[in-house]
């Protein structure tokens, strides 16, 4: 949709809503999105600090498409330091700026995080970025990695970018397709 030009001045009401109607079409990156619908199980990680040994969990994810293949929610439950732990992940691909965007909220938290990036040319592995002012160490920088491995493996590694610090891996997971 990048061909269309932003016009100085009015613009016809009904050559407006065209190109809205246009950017409102579901493509190839939604239909990427689609075809991760489904029941899968999750194995994780989570490093509390470089030297320390992982925190290991399981869990379940159920994703489905919202808004006529617009977005996919996943819906986590897991343990997580010994917790029942639950997480929203909303997923869309922005037609208009051609980049992934998500939101996850989760049950150890009461914030929203707005991550937003790209994909790879294949369109397989999705990095995304997402400002965070955290309690304890203050602002950083969240850097997400989905990597499709095939049609029933996902691979997700979360990264911590301190201001001014070096990154740290804070978790891993692999999510398996349930048959």
């Amino acid at each position: 949709m990048g061909k269309e030009k932003k016009q100085e001045g009015k613009m016809d009401m009904q050559a407006m809503m065209e190109v809205y109607r246009k950017l409102a079409i579901p493509g190839a990156p939604h239909k990427l999105l689609a075809s991760l619908a489904g029941s899968w199980t999750t194995r994780s990680k989570g490093w509390m600090g470089a030297d320390e040994p992982p925190m290991e969990g399981t869990g379940t994810c159920e994703q489905k498409m919202l808004l006529g293949g617009r977005y996919l929610q996943q819906e986590y439950v897991g343990d997580m330091m010994w917790e029942t732990f639950t997480g929203i992940n909303i997923i869309g691909y922005d037609n208009h700026t051609k980049k992934f965007v998500s939101v996850w909220f989760d049950s150890m938290s009461t914030g929203l995080y707005y991550f937003e990036g790209t994909a790879s040319p294949d369109g397989r592995t999705i990095t995304q970025e997402c400002s965070y002012d955290d309690p304890v160490r203050g602002p950083m920088v969240w850097r997400s990695v989905t990597r499709i491995v095939d049609d029933n493996t996902l691979e997700y590694d979360m990264f911590l970018i301190p201001k001014g610090g070096k990154e740290e891996k804070a978790s891993e997971m692999i999510v398996t397709r349930r048959r």
